[in-house]
Parts: structure tokens; C-alpha cells; sequence
């Protein structure tokens, strides 16, 4: 199965991801990751990635579907892959699907996680983390159990990403809705989209997205 989360910043794609990973026994393919492993590897396509990183420019769409290609071929996920961060516009869902095509593959489900704006800014802008364990929390949606302390490793030290702010999120939020929001009609047109209510909370949205693997 190739499964994409499609969602604006902050719906919890991510959270959602790692349960599909520990639970479903997908492969999360973050393009990110694999970029900064290829060129910390010394590959060709590493090389590749490093030489247009190094002149400041963004890596094209053609090399991160490479990327993503390779690593579908060596056939490590038996269960299945799931796209994070990837694709992010038309173009590069146009180019995955070229790529996949010649492996005789083709996405098999898009969920959609369904959230208001207004909401993903306060989401975002209240968003830490635990510096230790890394483990993720929320002024208003997700705090520790107790107060200042991790509930996984008991650390009492948090981080907050600088970009987490509100003039910041707002940017994210316009360039997600001009460049990937298209992709839901896209793969609404392949009979691929699937939705569920992003504003529920972790395990309900779990459950929904549970539910949606079902019936697939």
C-alpha cells in the first residue's frame, strides 16, 4: 500500500504517521530524511542533492521522487509506505505517479485530515516539545499530566521551535491552501480520498483513520 497523509501544518499528520508505523507495519518515507541520509552517505543522488543544497537552491521534484523510488524498490515496506511531507503540488504528485507507474504501482490511499484554520494557528503557535525524549505536547490540547514534567521520560526540560509563532503559521497555512489543498480534488478525481475530522482528538482521529484502512 502507498498511503499519503494529506493535511495543513499542525493537523498531526505526523502523530498519526508513527502510530501507522508502529501499529500497521508501514514504512514512513519523509523525503527530508532521506535526502539527509543520501548525502551524508556519499551516493550519486546524495552528491546530487548535496551540489544544489551547497548553491542554495531547493531540490527538484525529479530528485526526490528518485529518492523515493529507490528506496520503494529495495522493497523494505512488505506492508507498505506511507509519504510524509511528499507531495507537496500538483507537479510532484504528477511526477510520483509517473515514478510509480513504472513500477507498476500507484497510490492506493489519500486521508485527508479535515481542519479549520483558526484552530491549526492556536495548535501550532502552543506546540513543545520535550528536549530529552522529543515527545510532543500542546498548551491547550495536549499538556502533561503533570505540570512542567515529560509524561514519558519525567525530563522537566522543554523546547519550542522558533518558527512556532503566529505570523509564522499563518504563511504556512496560505502556501499550504495555494499549493497542496489542490491535491485533494486530484485524488478525490482518482477515487483515492478519504477524509476524517483532524479537529477530534488523537484516538478518535486514530479510530477514524482505522476505520478508513478497513474499508479500503
Amino acid at each position: 500500500m502507498i498511503l499519503i497523509l494529506l493535511g495543513p501544518p499542525g493537523a498531526g499528520k505526523g502523530t498519526q504517521a508513527c502510530r501507522l508505523v508502529n501499529t500497521k507495519g508501514l514504512v514512513q518515507l519523509s523525503t527530508g530524511d532521506m535526502l539527509r541520509t543520501a548525502v551524508a552517505s556519499g551516493s550519486p543522488i546524495g552528491l546530487e542533492a548535496k551540489a544544489a543544497m551547497d548553491a542554495g537552491q531547493l531540490v527538484s521534484d525529479e530528485l526526490a521522487v528518485r529518492i523515493i523510488g529507490q528506496r520503494i524498490a529495495a522493497g523494505e515496506g512488505e506492508s507498505g509506505y506511507i509519504l510524509d511531507g511528499f507531495p507537496r503540488n500538483l507537479a510532484q504528485a504528477e511526477a510520483l505517479e509517473a515514478m510509480l507507474a513504472k513500477q507498476d504501482m500507484n497510490v492506493d490511499l489519500v486521508v485527508e485530515l479535515k481542519v479549520d484554520d483558526a484552530a491549526m494557528s492556536r495548535r501550532i503557535a502552543g506546540r513543545y516539545t520535550c528536549a530529552k525524549c522529543n515527545e510532543g505536547y500542546n498548551d491547550s490540547f495536549k499538556p502533561p499530566r503533570v505540570k512542567g514534567i515529560c509524561d514519558v521520560c519525567g525530563s522537566d526540560r522543554f523546547v519550542r521551535r522558533p518558527d512556532d509563532n503566529e505570523e509564522t503559521v499563518q504563511a504556512r497555512l496560505a502556501a499550504y491552501h495555494e499549493q497542496t489543498a489542490p491535491l485533494a480534488k486530484y485524488y478525490a478525481q482518482r477515487g483515492v480520498l478519504r477524509h476524517v475530522d483532524g479537529m477530534a482528538g488523537i484516538d478518535e482521529v486514530w479510530r477514524q483513520i482505522e476505520a478508513v484502512l478497513e474499508a479500503a
